[in-house]
């Protein structure tokens, strides 16, 4: 074999090689067999309405900043191109008090990480409320969910109202860059539960771990019966519950240890969820577009109060 068809074999056998590790690292996704993850609604309705009282009325969103990631990384097989990654607070209104859903970044540490927008008077509005809500829960326990909770010097005015989970606590490796105050949390009893946890009237939190273990979602009844199902990032954008796809190899195992076989069985069950309930509104974690089209339809509503 003369040298250049030599030359020519090793660069085929390197383009095989290398295709195929990006195949695999960027491309490839799906759902495996043997399911670990579903959502019988029945239940967490029945858990949603344990609670006496009025239901909440209405659900406002602060836009607290974005990122931006290429949509490789957000999906697995996606674009190069650059997608926004809007950071969200949620504010679970009732007719007496509220409840805070995540609580973004820390503006010192969202600029470190890279962000693209910073809104300091969205995050401040998120901490008042904080203040007197009648609970605060997060989705799971990544910087850009737990950092407005983490940055706070003193934690003992909110404790009444905190409902972190001893999962979310477990590892602060999980909440990096973003972390506790030294004994803040000392003698703090986070909430422990099995499967779906009755939270307030119309609202009722689900385990759903795979992007983090602690992450859970959000069910949200309104006195109307309009209801929501706040997912957080499982889906970083809509697109991965419409494809059952989730984030990239290189992304789940390089940078976010996920368990990506239970991301995948949770974006299933979503995926069924949508199309056999399409009324129930899914909010994924940072899907600005879709935010803002459920603002424009009247589903949610721009700023706390």
């Amino acid at each position: 074999m003369s040298k250049g068809k030599v030359v020519l074999a090793v660069l085929a056998a390197l383009v095989l090689v290398l295709g195929g590790a990006y195949y695999w690292y960027a491309v490839e996704s799906h759902v495996p067999d043997d399911p670990q993850f579903s959502l019988d609604m029945s239940k967490v309705r029945a858990a949603a309405n344990a609670a006496p009282g009025p239901k909440p009325e209405e659900i406002r969103v602060e836009h607290v900043g974005s990122l931006a990631f290429p949509g490789a990384a957000v999906i697995s097989g996606g674009e190069w191109g650059m997608r926004r990654m809007a950071v969200y607070s949620y504010q679970v209104r009732y007719p007496d008090g509220h409840v805070v859903i995540d609580t973004a970044a820390e503006p010192s540490i969202a600029e470190e990480q890279g962000a693209t927008e910073m809104f300091p008077e969205a995050y401040e509005r998120m901490q008042s409320a904080m203040e007197n809500a009648t609970h605060i829960v997060i989705t799971h326990e990544h910087m850009d969910h737990i950092g407005g909770i983490a940055a706070r010097d003193d934690l003992a005015p909110l404790r009444p109202q905190l409902k972190l989970t001893k999962e979310q606590l477990a590892d602060p490796a999980y909440m990096q860059p973003a972390s506790f105050k030294e004994g803040v949390l000392e003698g703090y009893e986070p909430i422990s539960y099995d499967g779906i946890y009755a939270l307030a009237p119309g609202m009722a939190l689900i385990k759903a771990p795979g992007h983090t273990p602690g992450s859970q979602m959000v069910f949200i009844q309104l006195a109307d019966g309009t209801e929501y199902l706040v997912i957080g990032d499982i889906a970083w954008h809509f697109d991965s519950v419409r494809t059952m796809k989730a984030r990239p190899r290189f992304v789940s195992y390089a940078f976010l240890n996920e368990d990506r076989d239970m991301v995948h069985w949770e974006l299933a069950e979503l995926k069924r969820l949508s199309e056999e309930e399409p009324g129930i509104v899914l909010i994924p974690g940072h899907d600005g577009a879709v935010v803002e089209g459920y603002v424009e339809e009247g589903k949610l509503a721009w700023e706390f109060k």
